[in-house]
C-alpha cells in the first residue's frame, strides 16, 4: 500500500506562494511522483488536489497542463487526468538522456573540485531505507543519489531536466515486481561512484556511471517484456 499522497501534498502547502502557482503545484505532484507516491493509472482529483494545496481549479489545470508536457500525466475525455504508464521506447529514451545529464557532473568534477556531500547523504540514506528494507525508501535514496550526480554539473537547467527524467523513471520503477531486486544492488554502485569521485579517477567514474545505467536499463527492458504471470 503506497504513502498518502494527499497528506505528503498538504505538508508542501506552507510553500505554496501565489506568484507561479502553477508551477508550485505541477512542481509539487512532480515530487510526489518521484518519491512514489504517485503511481501509474493514478487519477488525479482537482477536488483533492485543491483542497490540499488551497489552490483554485484553474491553477490547477495549468499545473496538468505543464504535467502534461512533461508526459507525465494524461488527460483522459471524460474520465480525468491520470499519471502516466511509460513503454519500453519511453525507457530507452530516458536512458540515453540519463547518460548525457549524470556524465556531464562526473566530468565536471574533472575540472572543480566536487563537493560530494549531497551523494555521501544519499548513500546514507539508502542504506538506513535498506537495513529498514523500506524498498520504496530505497528507491527514493537512489533517486536523490542520481539527482546529486547530476548537480556536479553545476547547471540549474541540468538539475530541471534531470528531476523530470527522474519524475518519468519512478513511474517505470512502479512496475517492477520486486522493488528490493532492482534497487538493492545499486546501493553498492553509487558508493563506488563516490569512491571513484573522491579519489580523482574521473574517467573510472564515467566508465562505471555508463556500465551501471546500461545494467539498469537492461533489467528494466527485461521486466517489461517479461509476459505477465
Amino acid at each position: 500500500m503506497g504513502r498518502d499522497w494527499i497528506a505528503a501534498l498538504e505538508g508542501e502547502r506552507a510553500t505554496m506562494g501565489r506568484t507561479s502557482a502553477s508551477e508550485k503545484v505541477a512542481d509539487a505532484l512532480r515530487t510526489r511522483i518521484i518519491e512514489g507516491d504517485l503511481r501509474p493509472g493514478t487519477r488525479l482529483s482537482e477536488e483533492r488536489i485543491g483542497a490540499a494545496l488551497g489552490v483554485s481549479r484553474n491553477t490547477l489545470r495549468e499545473a496538468f497542463h505543464l504535467l502534461g508536457h512533461e508526459r507525465l500525466v494524461v488527460h483522459e475525455f471524460n474520465r480525468g487526468v491520470f499519471v502516466r504508464a511509460l513503454g519500453e521506447d519511453d525507457v530507452r529514451d530516458l536512458y540515453r538522456f540519463r547518460r548525457i545529464l549524470e556524465t556531464a557532473g562526473v566530468r565536471r568534477c574533472a575540472i572543480e573540485s566536487p563537493d560530494l556531500r549531497g551523494l555521501r547523504s544519499a548513500v546514507d540514506e539508502g542504506r538506513v531505507a535498506a537495513g529498514a528494507e523500506d524498498w520504496l525508501a530505497l528507491g527514493s535514496a537512489n533517486m536523490h543519489f542520481h539527482l546529486g550526480l547530476a548537480a556536479l554539473a553545476g547547471s540549474r537547467r541540468v538539475d530541471e531536466a534531470m528531476r523530470q527524467v527522474l519524475a518519468e523513471m519512478r513511474l517505470v520503477f512502479a512496475m517492477m515486481a520486486d522493488p528490493r531486486t532492482f534497487h538493492e544492488p545499486y546501493l553498492a554502485g553509487n558508493a563506488e561512484l563516490v569512491s571513484l569521485l573522491a579519489a580523482g579517477d574521473h574517467v573510472g567514474a564515467e566508465d562505471t556511471l555508463l556500465a551501471y545505467l546500461d545494467r539498469a536499463e537492461a533489467q528494466l527492458l527485461d521486466a517489461m517484456s517479461a509476459p505477465a504471470v
